[in-house]
């Protein structure tokens, strides 16, 4: 999976700052197991994932810095919230392939 610059700052962060990344496994964990499918669970945390770069960019580096050189314009954080995901959330069991005849596999 290929992360953009903004979401690898974010990543590499999240890896060096320990609470940070715990807070955050937490709450990948908890948007996975509310949303129907992993779809749906990234998209309500991308936006979760903008929000806290911009909060950081305030106050910490290297977010600080890269908000000065790069601006904060809005940056898709789709990527990363799927890779979170992957690496942090519970996976989902699989479906089980429904009978051709539409049936479910239930006995006639």
């Amino acid at each position: 999976m290929s992360l953009n610059r903004t979401e690898q700052r974010v990543f590499d962060y999240l890896k060096r700052h320990v609470g940070e990344g715990q807070f955050w496994q937490e709450k990948v964990r908890g948007i996975a197991k509310k949303a129907e499918n992993d779809h749906v669970a990234a998209a309500r945390l991308e936006p979760e994932l903008w929000r806290y770069y911009l909060e950081r960019s305030a106050v910490a580096e290297p977010f600080k810095e890269a908000a000065r050189v790069e601006g904060l314009g809005r940056t898709s954080m789709k990527n990363l919230a799927e890779l979170l995901l992957r690496q942090w959330a519970e996976p989902r069991p699989k479906k089980k392939p429904a009978e051709a005849d539409g049936s479910g596999g239930a006995p006639q």
